[in-house]
């Protein structure tokens, strides 16, 4: 158990796995490296210098650099796979190259990792096939760079001036055993260059095959039973946070406290486990439930994360688990009691409602339950029709969904012009008295403030069908721009502040903001928890692929910036 206290042998363990792998392959491809100083530094370190040998070395270099991140996580198989790899080296280093302090420090480093097996006990993360693929691919493109390097690593050996296309077809030829157009003077060269790059073939070859050929498993996915089970807790505790609907996505996983009063609904993205929104159940069952979740987080070597949670499941979150919280914006709730067209502060909103309704536009709220099928479908079409992106955003605050049967209690509002639909919303239910904005499209064509009328005719049709509370837009960073703007305001708020306002030119968080507080709203603070500060950029990143404003499948890309009328309305992070 001593071990279990020394929390940075993981990270000790992979950077230096990582140093030695950069170092067996920088040896192999590089034949003046081991003149340098550097170079004679690094064969204390695992690694094989003989013709054959060497390509074994440049392989266990790319194996140990693959490794180095799961090692640095604590993954218990990369520590298995480096526990055989070390020793595997000593032998080499003894039986080829009589060179017994390498192999003594391949030992040394292996024993050390016996030592400490306990701080390696984390589970690999669920993969699907996909990953096979990508294997192949960046492997792939690693063996002919790679490869390239070797070829043309020793130009006094190479017989004539062959040119680059010839040289890539020998890479090419070279991994999978077949020799190619260039030829060396010196016989040990062109052994060296052989058996690399059939080494390197080899090792594409037999990772692809294992992780095309393992047993796939879905990363989330919410069982018909566990939507159940969090129907019948939304239906008992729904009320408490408006977010609570949004734990019925598909593509989530979800965790039970052991008496199953209360769960948390979350997903695992690039190493984070992000959860959204409060605990969804009985208050008192929610330091159970967090408890499971950190512990399946630490069994996972995941960073544990929880986006848009409120001020209560914040105090839980932060008092039970020791990480911190930072405010990330407001959510804007109008009280439909309150909520009125007089007076001259709504008369912005009150102006654009009647010049729209002028130019022949009607609108329509009812429950989702009381349409005809016929009448969903034409709503969905049109929802889709107008999406500004080819992924249908939203992780923490969208539904992903419109029309299913079990989603009959929420509210849509439509508006219609010329017999055609022209704008949609579509709210969630928020326990027995509230509804909470999941989506918000209209047609590019259509009227300015066509948005706000519907708001409006929903808020003046809310009381009729028993809903006294409204959550709209999530406002980022909101008490920054309200607080930015007023009279006395220091520079480092001002600062912040413009900021925020040049980088709502590609996600428009400003425009987020003022369009919610024409509605005159209670702002209700939401905030991101996690553990340490170094954590917030992988954590910020991961939340972007979620609610997928980065798709990062295969190369990262930035996907479309973020409208009031697309579907990731609330953008949490």
């Amino acid at each position: 158990m001593k071990s279990l206290s020394r929390p940075w042998v993981p990270a000790v363990a992979g950077h230096a796995t990582l140093l030695i792998g950069l170092l067996d392959i920088v040896k192999t491809v590089a034949p003046g490296f081991g003149h340098t100083r550097m170079g004679q530094w690094s064969d204390f370190l695992p690694g094989i210098v003989t013709t054959v040998a060497r390509a074994s070395s440049l392989v266990v270099g790319i194996l140990l650099v693959m490794l180095a991140h799961g090692l640095r996580r604590g993954k218990a198989r990369a520590w298995r796979a480096v526990v055989v790899l070390l020793p595997v080296s000593a032998v080499v280093e003894i039986v080829h190259l009589r060179h017994l302090v390498t192999a003594a420090v391949s030992l040394v480093v292996c024993a050390a990792l016996l030592v400490n097996r306990r701080r390696f006990a984390a589970l690999s993360d669920p993969r699907t096939r996909r990953r096979a693929l990508w294997n192949l691919l960046g492997l792939g493109a690693l063996d002919l760079g790679l490869g390239y390097v070797l070829v043309s690593a020793h130009p006094a050996a190479i017989v004539g001036h062959p040119s680059v296309p010839d040289r890539l077809e020998h890479v090419a030829l070279g991994l999978v055993g077949v020799e190619g157009p260039v030829t060396y003077s010196a016989g040990h060269v062109s052994d060296l260059v052989y058996f690399s790059l059939l080494a390197l073939g080899t090792l594409t070859t037999v990772t692809t095959l294992y992780l095309a050929l393992r047993p796939e498993r879905p990363v989330a996915e919410l069982s018909a039973d566990d939507e159940r089970r969090l129907r019948e807790l939304l239906d008992r505790h729904g009320r408490r946070d408006s977010l609570g609907y949004f734990a019925l996505r598909r593509d989530k996983s979800v965790l039970f406290s052991p008496s199953g009063k209360a769960a948390i609904a979350y997903r695992v993205v690039s190493g984070v486990m992000l959860a959204s929104g409060d605990p969804i159940g009985d208050p008192e069952a929610w330091p159970t439930v967090i408890d499971r979740f950190m512990a399946e987080a630490r069994r996972h070597a995941w960073v544990p994360a929880v986006i848009g949670c409120g001020e209560t499941g914040g105090e839980v979150w932060t008092r039970r688990t020791g990480m911190s919280a930072l405010e990330l914006g407001d959510e804007a709730v109008v009280e439909v009691a309150g909520f009125t067209l007089e007076g001259r502060a709504m008369r912005n909103v009150r102006q654009m409602a009647n010049r729209v309704e002028r130019a022949g536009y009607t609108c329509r709220v009812r429950r989702v339950r009381d349409l005809a099928e016929a009448e969903k479908e034409r709503i969905r079409h049109a929802a889709d029709s107008w999406r500004g992106t080819d992924t249908e955003r939203g992780f923490s605050m969208a539904l992903g969904r419109f029309g299913d049967p079990a989603d009959g209690a929420c509210v849509v509002a439509t508006a219609h012009k010329d017999g055609e639909i022209r704008a949609v919303l579509h709210f969630v239910p928020w326990g027995p008295r509230g509804v909470s904005l999941d989506l918000m499209r209209r047609d590019r064509d259509a009227e300015p403030g066509l948005n706000e009328l519907l708001i409006v005719r929903t808020l003046q049709a809310a009381a009729g069908m028993g809903v006294e509370q409204v959550s709209l837009n999530f406002a980022m960073f909101r008490a920054v721009l309200a607080r930015g703007e007023r009279l006395g305001a220091g520079p480092v708020l001002r600062a912040w502040r413009g900021l925020l306002v040049f980088l709502s030119h590609w996600f428009q968080i400003e425009s987020l903001y003022r369009f919610n507080a024409k509605f005159r709203p209670i702002w209700e603070p939401r905030f991101v928890v996690y553990p340490n500060a170094r954590d917030l950029p992988r954590i910020g990143v991961s939340a972007l692929q979620a609610e997928a404003f980065i798709k990062l499948d295969g190369p990262a890309q930035l996907v479309a910036k973020v409208t009031p009328g697309r579907s990731a309305r609330r953008a949490a992070v």
